[in-house]
């Protein structure tokens, strides 16, 4: 699919010269700095120079007193405390933090992590009979809970106490439990709204610390995992999530706990330096196996691991898991893709709503982001789970999948997610319906342009502003992700220096210059339908981002090529 070149919209020429001149930098820097909402001395140093210290004050988030104040009583009597979370990479995270830190003060504490197959997504009923039956008084809920008003009011029947930390959109009521810590809620001052899940646990657990006056660092030792939960999670990686995850990745790449220094050992990385994509392409998918394929408490077994020897026990099992999520991910994508290669009716739709009762529930998910890259539209991917139906959804760059399934809720049990991703179920009976109504929602409001992958471009710029002072300015711009990716730049008039030549099946390797700058060498993935064009000698366009490349210990810049255009 061809991609659509957009170039950022130009920002106030003003504000780029001013931050320019106070920063001392190049006009170029100013204006990736205007582009993410830095426009002062002061923004620039918080931003350029992160520290712990700009961490927010957990007390500003509503209810959080209450939530303290709860556990401290619960610890205080001696009340049994259930940890319960969700089974992604986010709510195992979560729950290993929060039960890691309380189990040092209060030894009636365990955790509880759903199946993701008997009970679904978020709190259940089973688990709030778990608590009755275990005698725990009070649970503190960790990435779900904010639309669990039935299974609250259950809970409260049974004189169960709720704290719940979430993250996600609350509906038009929140729950009646004694807290809830949501920084999306409308009544929440809380400054900073895209925490992750384990975000919130660590909010919980600094507050503790303050209010009991104990050293910060006894929070601090959570960061990578913390780091690991923002990076999977694909919350913008902004404000305070930059904070967790700058000094996550330094803790991670230093002094990581056991069991994600399990992971990072099982990892094709071995260059020693961790950063966002591979803990989305390495560290991330071994935890979400767990959950996938057996059971969720195997992820918080090994994330809670009190010795790298018991780790590694539980990142074999872990790896195996993967493994066998791969073969299942693999099966599925190719049988949901002739499906859709086969069937033009399907092909002609805005939609992709795909049904087979036999795919596995752990993969769905997986599977609808892949469908997504091929055939560029919001997609979901739905399956049998004992006698439910179950959906996975993805969406594409500037349409709102949340608000898609809100105006079909009246053929969905139940739904929840956000903006680009969500979860879903229904009744056999209303598959047909849904896949009717989702495309006629969808296609009355969805434009043109978003069902054609984009590249971002911030500017255009020559390969003469390169340099090794340019790169170490952009190296301070990370770490990169959602809202803060690494910059793509427009380079025009390119020529090859060396003849183009395809790497694997569908890569690219090749090098370029323009007029008579110094040569740059490229890596296009999934460029190689371009390398007969490239070769014939004409002049062409290239975005691309920078990186650094170390082969056997030899470092240069090489340009990571996104899009090629004649």
């Amino acid at each position: 699919m061809q991609k659509r070149w957009v170039l950022k919209p130009k920002k106030n020429i003003q504000k780029i010269t001013k931050i320019q001149q106070e920063l001392g930098v190049n006009p170029i820097i100013a204006e990736l700095l205007i582009n993410r909402e830095i426009e002062t001395f002061e923004e620039a140093r918080i931003f350029f120079r992160p520290s712990l210290d700009y961490l927010l004050d957990p007390f500003l988030m509503k209810d959080m007193d209450l939530a303290i104040a709860r556990i401290e009583q619960a610890i205080g009597n001696k009340e049994k405390i259930l940890i319960y979370g969700d089974y992604d990479v986010d709510g195992t995270t979560a729950v290993s933090v929060v039960y890691s830190f309380f189990r040092n003060f209060h030894s009636g504490i365990a955790y509880y992590i759903p199946d993701r197959y008997s009970e679904g997504y978020g709190i259940s009923t089973q688990g709030i009979d778990y608590a009755e039956a275990h005698g725990f008084s009070l649970i503190i809920a960790l990435d779900c809970g904010i639309k669990a008003l039935d299974k609250i009011e259950y809970a409260n029947s049974k004189n169960i106490d709720f704290i719940i930390g979430d993250h996600h959109l609350p509906g038009p009521e929140i729950p009646n439990a004694v807290a809830v810590l949501d920084p999306k809620r409308s009544d929440c001052p809380y400054p900073y709204k895209e925490l992750s899940g384990c975000g919130i646990g660590f909010k919980i657990i600094q507050a503790f610390i303050l209010r009991n006056q104990m050293q910060m660092e006894l929070a601090y030792q959570y960061l990578d995992l913390v780091a690991v939960s923002i990076a999977s999670d694909i919350v913008p990686i902004t404000g305070e999530n930059r904070l967790l995850t700058h000094f996550g990745l330094k803790k991670l790449n230093s002094n990581p706990s056991f069991g994600l220094r399990a992971l990072i050992d099982l990892s094709s990385n071995k260059t020693g330096k961790f950063t966002v994509n591979d803990i989305v392409f390495q560290i991330g998918p071994r935890i979400n196996a767990a959950g996938r394929i057996d059971h969720a408490k195997d992820a918080v077994q090994l994330l809670n691991a009190k010795s790298l020897a018991e780790a590694k026990g539980f990142s074999e099992s872990i790896d195996d898991q993967n493994n066998t999520r791969k073969g299942f991910d693999l099966r599925i994508t190719e049988e949901a893709l002739s499906l859709l290669d086969n069937n033009e009716l399907l092909q002609s739709k805005n939609t992709t709503v795909l049904y087979k009762e036999d795919w596995h529930k752990g993969v769905i998910g997986i599977v609808a982001s892949r469908l997504t890259e091929k055939y560029y539209r919001p997609t979901i991917i739905l399956t049998n789970t004992n006698g439910h139906i179950a959906g996975s959804a993805r969406s594409v760059i500037g349409f709102d999948l949340y608000e898609a399934l809100s105006e079909c809720s009246d053929l969905l049990d139940q739904y929840g997610g956000h903006k680009y991703a969500a979860g879903l179920t229904m009744k056999e009976d209303n598959i047909s319906l849904f896949q009717q109504r989702f495309e006629e929602v969808v296609s009355k409001s969805i434009k043109p342009e978003m069902l054609q992958q984009e590249v971002l471009i911030e500017r255009e710029i020559d390969f003469e502003d390169i340099d090794s002072k340019f790169y170490r300015l952009l190296q301070q711009f990370e770490p990169y992700g959602p809202q803060n990716e690494a910059p793509i730049f427009l380079t025009k008039g390119v020529t090859f220096a060396y003849p183009a030549y395809i790497v694997g099946s569908t890569h690219l390797k090749f090098s370029v210059r323009q007029k008579d700058s110094i040569v740059f060498e490229c890596i296009g993935f999934g460029l190689a339908d371009h390398v007969d064009a490239i070769n014939a000698g004409k002049p062409f366009d290239i975005c691309y981002s920078i990186e650094e490349n170390n082969w056997r210990g030899k470092r240069n810049l090489q340009l990571n090529v996104k899009a090629i255009r004649f």
